[in-house]
């Protein structure tokens, strides 16, 4: 329930002019509810006129915009454009008013959730691609206004996003040639569609001493020479997550007669991981790892409670390694899929399962082969993972009966909340097989899977478990960051395909 002082202050929010006009006789401990109040109501010109004048020493968005005794509602997944400009806008102003007269030391601009369905009234949401480039461009201008010259400086956290479409402005804002009134800090930083040389200098930039999280995905093209060179050069003593694109531990092409030492490479990056002392996450998917996974982990100082290993073709002492280590028994969260687990590993994934069952929140098991013949052991795998809330088994040739079975095990599981299941091998044609391309994945009998799926759904009721959230996204779930930038990522594809096209042109002249 809201506070009086919540509803004074929507209704002082509702009028905005009036509200402009009486900011100096607000008293300095109301000003973060009327902002929360101001944002709710989209009233972006008050947004900015409060920032001007923040009174305190600190702005954090996150704890302004979440659940609090006066106003319960959780607004940080309303990444509102027009508010979020004004909060920019309003930054600038605050730091240009008139010397003596601002105390912000602290603008922290993390914490928002970017989500499918925008919930804000005016449908219009400024993402972390977005967010990035306003305010770096927002921190470069103010770097040439003659009037900030002895300002005091305001630090500005933000989880910034880089591209190479927002990448000049980004290295601007962090690289000032002169008065910086706002310094912006990274604490988590997340990089697409860059060369390995852009990934280098932007990531030296960002102040790698207070990076927690560090994401290189899909469109930056590393080898493990790559990564060797950015851990060596560039040191992260608080990093707790790391995510590396595909193919990242692939060796470097050789130039000549001398092939690369692989396994030099690999050493190098373990024994730079083995140096952040702080590292609980680590994703690697689709690198390939048979035979490596000891060496990479095996000198982890910190149990890792994250762990994405889809794709990076283990083989029995890979898993071996994985169920008697001790990370086993702190994973949170945890990617297997592209193996076939239940077939070729059983014994060390079902030892894996048991260990980490106290603490496993999330499990993804897609493409693993698991079909009717393994319910039985998955169910009993499953069954001590009472703090499961997710389970993804997309991609397994699971029948209709099997699926039944299954969702009525996992009824028993207290925190389940979603459930990603296959289309039942029963709706594809007699002889499909597994895994399977995207083209074959969508050739199934929709009737045939609508009515299975209902009747999964009236298992999951009839247990009582209306909580538990159960779909198929054939293609993926919502990516907010790759929605964003959908179209600068197509952009580089059809780059990346032509170059590709004109070295084989050339190598082709070059055989004749």
């Amino acid at each position: 329930m809201r506070s009086l002082r919540c509803l004074s202050a929507e209704a002082l929010a509702v009028h905005a002019p009036a509200a402009l006009q009486s900011l100096d006789c607000v008293a300095h401990n109301l000003y973060p509810l009327l902002f929360k109040a101001s944002y709710l109501l989209e009233q972006a010109d008050l947004v900015q006129a409060l920032l001007v004048r923040w009174p305190l020493e600190e702005f954090r968005l996150g704890a302004l915009l979440g659940p609090g005794a006066d106003h319960p509602e959780d607004l940080r997944d309303r990444p509102c454009r027009p508010c979020l400009e004004a909060c920019v806008r309003g930054l600038r102003g605050h730091v240009l008013r008139a010397e003596g007269r601002t105390r912000l030391r602290l603008a922290d601009l993390t914490g928002l959730r970017d989500v499918q369905e925008p919930q804000c009234r005016c449908r219009r949401t400024l993402g972390r691609w977005g967010r990035t480039e306003l305010l770096a461009r927002a921190c470069f201008e103010l770097q040439t206004e003659p009037r900030v010259a002895r300002r005091p400086t305001v630090e500005v956290l933000a989880d910034l996003f880089v591209t190479n479409g927002n990448f000049e402005a980004v290295v601007r804002a962090l690289r000032p040639a002169g008065p910086a009134p706002l310094r912006l800090l990274c604490p988590s930083f997340r990089a697409d569609s860059l060369r390995p040389a852009q990934l280098l200098q932007v990531v030296r930039l960002a102040g790698p001493g207070a990076l927690r999280r560090l994401e290189v995905v899909h469109n930056v093209r590393l080898h493990a020479g790559h990564v060797e060179q950015l851990l060596a050069q560039v040191r992260f003593p608080r990093l707790t997550a790391l995510t590396l694109p595909a193919k990242a531990f692939d060796a470097p092409p050789a130039h000549g007669p001398v092939p690369h030492d692989e396994d030099s490479h690999l050493t190098a990056i373990a024994r730079a991981l083995g140096q952040m002392t702080q590292l609980t996450e680590l994703s690697v998917s689709f690198s390939r790892l048979t035979g490596k996974i000891r060496e990479l982990l095996g000198s982890l100082q910190t149990p890792l409670r994250t762990l994405d290993l889809a794709n990076c073709a283990l083989n029995h002492a890979d898993m071996a390694f994985l169920a008697d280590c001790p990370h086993a028994a702190h994973l949170e969260v945890l990617d297997l899929s592209g193996h076939d687990l239940a077939s070729l590993y059983p014994s060390t994934f079902f030892r894996l399962l048991r260990r980490a069952a106290p603490s496993l929140r999330a499990l993804t098991l897609e493409e693993c082969g698991i079909g009717d013949q393994h319910v039985n052991r998955m169910v009993l795998g499953l069954s001590p993972c009472l703090q499961l809330q997710e389970l993804r088994l997309l991609g397994n040739p699971l029948s209709a009966r099997a699926l039944r079975r299954l969702f009525a095990a996992l009824c028993e599981l207290p925190g389940l909340r979603r459930i990603e299941f296959p289309v039942p091998r029963d709706c594809y044609p007699e002889g499909a097989t597994y895994p399977q391309d995207e083209l074959a994945m969508t050739k199934f009998d929709q009737q045939k899977y609508e009515e299975v799926a209902g009747e999964l759904r009236a298992v999951l009721l009839q247990a009582g478990r209306e909580d538990i959230q159960a779909s198929t996204p054939l293609f993926g779930t919502f990516d907010p960051n790759i929605q964003e930038t959908s179209q600068e990522l197509g952009a580089f594809l059809l780059q990346s395909f032509r170059s590709a096209l004109e070295k084989f042109s050339r190598a082709l002249e070059q055989m004749e």
